[in-house]
């Protein structure tokens, strides 16, 4: 259970702007401390859940210590399996998108720590959704998977480049998957 949060991550829980934390920081609505030398600020866990309180924002999405996982294909029977795998290993929390349009709202919302992403979506293909997150700051730490069934060598790199972290083709062996997830999250 994390103890210590940056400015980013208690807006991430609050489900409000990095700035909004700041300005509660810097007018002391929202006790914490600055990093001694640097500009950085540090909210502890007990200020956080008290601002919270305060403000009547829901604690629901306090850190259960477990890591946020978004599903993201319009096959259900893929989506069945991966999130039936990923609930009954116990560390994650998950949700599911079958668009990518429904992506962007639910990652909006959830904050997911990674996306399984399927490369071929009904409404988007995978770089795009992949561009587009890494375009907006708030998402920086949020890593990805392209899952897919039909796609080229090149294709891969082409992911890579546009910010996957990786790349599991269908069909994949669970272990492997469960593996990947692991060694992505472990990432700096």
């Amino acid at each position: 259970m994390k103890d210590l949060f940056t400015t980013g991550k208690a807006a991430e829980v609050c489900k409000v702007s990095q700035q909004t934390i700041i300005r509660c920081f810097d007018s002391g609505r929202l006790e914490g401390f600055r990093v001694p030398g640097s500009k950085f600020r540090r909210i502890p866990r007990h200020s956080l859940i008290k601002f919270m309180r305060d403000n009547s924002i829901p604690l629901d999405n306090l850190d259960s210590g477990k890591k946020k996982i978004l599903i993201v294909d319009d096959d259900a029977e893929i989506v069945e399996l991966m999130a039936d795998v990923l609930l009954r290993d116990g560390r994650f929390d998950l949700k599911t998108a079958s668009s990518g349009y429904e992506a962007g709202m639910v990652t909006q919302q959830f904050r997911p720590d990674l996306i399984l992403l399927d490369y071929m979506l009904p409404d988007i293909n995978g770089n795009v959704v992949c561009q587009t997150i890494r375009q907006n700051p708030e998402f920086e730490n949020i890593k990805i998977i392209i899952v897919s069934g039909v796609i080229k060598p090149d294709e891969i790199d082409g992911l890579l480049k546009s910010g996957a972290e990786d790349f599991i083709q269908k069909p994949f062996n669970i272990v492997e998957l469960t593996d990947k997830i692991t060694s992505v999250l472990a990432m700096n």
